[in-house]
């Protein structure tokens, strides 16, 4: 679209940059992951097979994308915390998130083989995710320390 006569539907994009100095995280979570994990029949409360899937693939993901300083995850969740001098994607949050969250899910898909051998993927699984901004380091390690807690609480 550069330089024709479409190029002012740029616009109307949103504006969604994260100012620096804050610091981004981009948080991901399996999309009815309930009905997800009884359909392929995952051990509960937790199925080490589908913990481990989800841990080689949030390895992918810090390997692509070197702007990522910190990952932590449990069950079906997962949050990448980007460098604060990161400017990746210019700091847009729509770009960071859908990124982030359509290479996770595509790892996750071709990996699946590799950690459920015997196991057909009955159907694509799907994640959403959102990008928190934290205004401090202290903030950060607040969300951190919620998302921690929530670990305890929660299974599939």
């Amino acid at each position: 679209m550069a330089n024709s006569k479409y190029e002012y539907v740029k616009s109307y994009e949103f504006e969604d940059e994260i100012m620096q100095p804050n610091l981004i995280v981009v948080r991901l979570d399996g999309r009815n992951f309930e009905r997800f994990s009884e359909i392929h029949e995952f051990e509960k409360p937790n199925d080490v097979r589908a913990l481990n899937l989800m841990n080689s693939c949030a390895t992918a993901v810090v390997e692509e994308y070197p702007d990522i300083v910190f990952s932590y995850g449990f069950d079906d969740e997962y949050s990448f915390v980007f460098k604060k001098t990161s400017n990746f994607y210019q700091r847009r949050a729509s770009k960071m998130l859908t990124l982030i969250v359509s290479f996770f899910s595509s790892v996750y898909a071709t990996k699946w083989k590799e950690f459920f051998p015997q196991k057909e993927l009955e159907y694509p699984p799907s994640f959403h995710a959102r990008v928190i901004s934290c205004a401090t380091l202290e903030v950060l390690q607040v969300y951190l320390a919620w998302r921690q807690n929530a670990c305890g609480v929660r299974w599939f």
